[in-house]
């Protein structure tokens, strides 16, 4: 989807149709290919610390991370501006068709400022990335993807089985050991749900407005929020809480 100040889009009704069926047809074709990750928005976040990424490609609008200012597949614009300088990128790998990889391969190979996520990818395997200029940092395994669907229905679940997943850079970047380590245990971590985002991008405001809790207003209350709940597992009673303001939780 264009971002809200695109004029040229938001204005032709008609346009904005067809560019939404457009992102929904993209979405069921994902949903049907067996190797695509539907990476949490928590790893997600992670790994778009490591180059302040501003751009991300792959997938669709429909599951992309608001917390990023533009996306893309390959030479087509989701949302955002077009801007002719390469940006720091989050890459999806598997959320490409092998035309928008081969569109992306060019400018991966052109520059440093890159991080690329996807299912393991042997010698002889076609998807792996085709140049030279890719090299391997992290290799994990673990809970970090979102349950095919999730979109539909807004579910924060994570998947319940292990998935591994690879992380690439440019060979000529640079991460340090200290990153490379919390990318590999933020993949490695035992997670049943994702963390929602939090952040202060426009695009992050508008979609928390959208939300349940949004639409209640609870995110513009001016006092202090809290959650809290309980639960029954196998005999042994537990409660925890949340509190808005300091995007954090524990037991009670």
């Amino acid at each position: 989807m264009a971002s809200p100040g695109d004029a040229t889009v938001n204005s032709e009704p008609s346009a904005l149709g067809a560019n939404v069926q457009n992102e929904l047809t993209q979405q069921l074709r994902l949903d049907k290919y067996k190797k695509h990750r539907f990476f949490s928005w928590k790893i997600l976040q992670t790994v778009k610390e490591v180059f302040q990424a501003t751009k991300y490609q792959g997938d669709t609008a429909l599951t992309i991370p608001p917390s990023f200012k533009n996306a893309g597949r390959g030479k087509a614009r989701i949302w955002g501006e077009e801007i002719a300088t390469p940006q720091p990128t989050v890459i999806s790998w598997s959320g490409l068709d092998e035309k928008e990889k081969l569109d992306l391969i060019p400018t991966l190979a052109a520059t440093d400022n890159w991080i690329l996520l996807t299912h393991p990818l042997g010698a002889s395997n076609k998807t792996q990335p085709s140049f030279r200029e890719a090299q391997l940092v992290v290799w994990a395994d673990g809970k970090c993807s979102r349950r095919k669907g999730w979109w539909r229905e807004g579910k924060d679940e994570l998947a319940t089985y292990s998935m591994a997943t690879e992380v690439w850079i440019s060979t000529r970047g640079k991460i340090p050991e200290t990153t490379r380590t919390a990318i590999q245990g933020a993949l490695e971590a035992d997670n049943t749900k994702g963390t929602p985002s939090f952040g202060s991008e426009v695009l992050e405001d508008i979609n928390r407005a959208g939300t349940e809790a949004g639409l209640l207003g609870i995110y513009n209350f001016p006092g202090v929020v809290y959650a809290t709940d309980g639960s029954n597992d196998k005999g042994v009673m537990g409660a925890g809480f949340f509190k808005l303001d300091e995007n954090r939780g524990g037991c009670c």
